[in-house]
C-alpha cells in the first residue's frame, strides 16, 4: 500500500471512529446522509418494521447507501459476512433472518465501531452475531466460510478494491453470493475531489465509474454480476445494489 493510500485509510478510520463516539458525523452531503440519522435510514431503504426495536446506538449512526439485507434473500441457517459492519444494523437484521441455526460475522477496521457493535449485541441479547476487527483488504477469516456476503457503502472507502473483491471471493463458499450497496460514478470525478481525504470519508472520492466497478467484481472471479437497483445521489454519483455469485 502506498503512502497516499495509507493516509486515506487513516483519515477514513479516524472519521468513523468519531462517528462511533457520536462526536462527529458526515459534514458533507453524501451517502452518509443528513444529520437526522433514523429518517435517513428510511430514505435508503430500511422499513419501519426493520427499524422497530433497534436502539439509537444502532440506528443513530447509519452511514450506508442502501439496505443489502432486504435483497439478499437470506435463509435460516445461512452463514453471513457483513463487510464493514459499522454499528451493526445490517448484521443484526441478517442475524434475525438466518435464525439461531445461522451465524453472522461483521468485520470492521475501526476499533470504536467494533466495540460499539459488540455493546449493541449485548444490549439486544443477539447471540448469533460476532464482530471482529480487521481490514476488508485482508480479512481475518478462513477460506470458504460464508454462504452470503453483504456490504453497505464500504468498498468505495478502500483504495484497493481489487484486493477487497479478491478477499470476498476467497471467503465465500462455492455457489455463494454477494449483495453489495455501494457508491459509483457515471464518469470520472475531478482530481480535486479524488485527492481530498474528506471526500473519501464522505463516500464520494473513492467511488469508481460503474462499469469499472462491475468489471473489478468480474475480474475477481464472480459471475452473473447484476445491478438490481440504482439511485442517483448527486450529479454524477449514484448508489447501486449489485448481486454476484461465486461459481459452484
Amino acid at each position: 500500500m502506498t503512502k497516499k493510500d495509507k493516509k486515506i485509510k487513516q483519515h477514513v478510520k479516524k472519521h468513523y471512529a468519531e462517528v462511533a463516539r457520536k462526536t462527529s458525523c458526515c459534514e458533507v452531503v453524501s451517502c452518509c446522509g443528513p444529520s437526522s440519522r433514523t429518517p435517513y435510514a428510511k430514505i435508503i431503504g430500511y422499513s419501519d418494521e426493520e427499524l422497530k426495536g433497534l436502539p439509537e446506538s444502532v440506528t443513530g449512526i447509519v452511514a450506508g447507501c442502501g439496505n443489502p439485507t432486504a435483497l439478499a434473500d437470506l435463509k435460516e441457517g445461512a452463514v453471513v459476512l457483513d463487510l464493514g459492519s459499522g454499528g451493526g444494523i445490517d448484521a443484526f437484521l441478517a442475524a434475525k433472518k438466518v435464525g439461531p441455526e445461522g451465524k453472522v460475522i461483521g468485520v470492521d477496521m475501526t476499533e470504536e465501531m467494533v466495540r460499539l457493535a459488540k455493546e449493541n449485541a449485548e444490549r439486544m441479547k443477539v447471540e448469533n452475531v460476532e464482530f471482529r476487527l480487521g481490514e476488508i483488504e485482508s480479512l481475518p477469516l478462513e477460506d470458504e466460510m460464508f454462504d452470503v456476503l453483504i456490504s453497505n457503502c464500504v468498498i468505495n472507502l478502500s483504495p484497493d478494491k481489487d484486493k477487497v473483491f479478491s478477499e470476498a471471493f476467497r471467503v465465500l463458499k462455492p455457489g455463494g453470493r454477494v449483495l453489495i450497496s455501494d457508491m459509483v460514478t457515471q464518469g470520472r470525478l475531478p482530481d480535486e475531489i479524488r485527492k481530498n481525504p474528506e471526500m473519501w470519508a464522505a463516500c464520494i472520492a473513492g467511488a469508481l465509474d460503474e462499469k469499472v466497478y462491475l468489471q473489478k467484481i468480474m475480474n475477481a472471479g464472480f459471475e452473473k454480476v447484476e445491478v438490481l437497483a440504482k439511485t442517483d445521489f448527486m450529479r454524477i454519483v449514484s448508489s447501486i445494489k449489485v448481486r454476484a455469485y461465486k461459481p459452484s
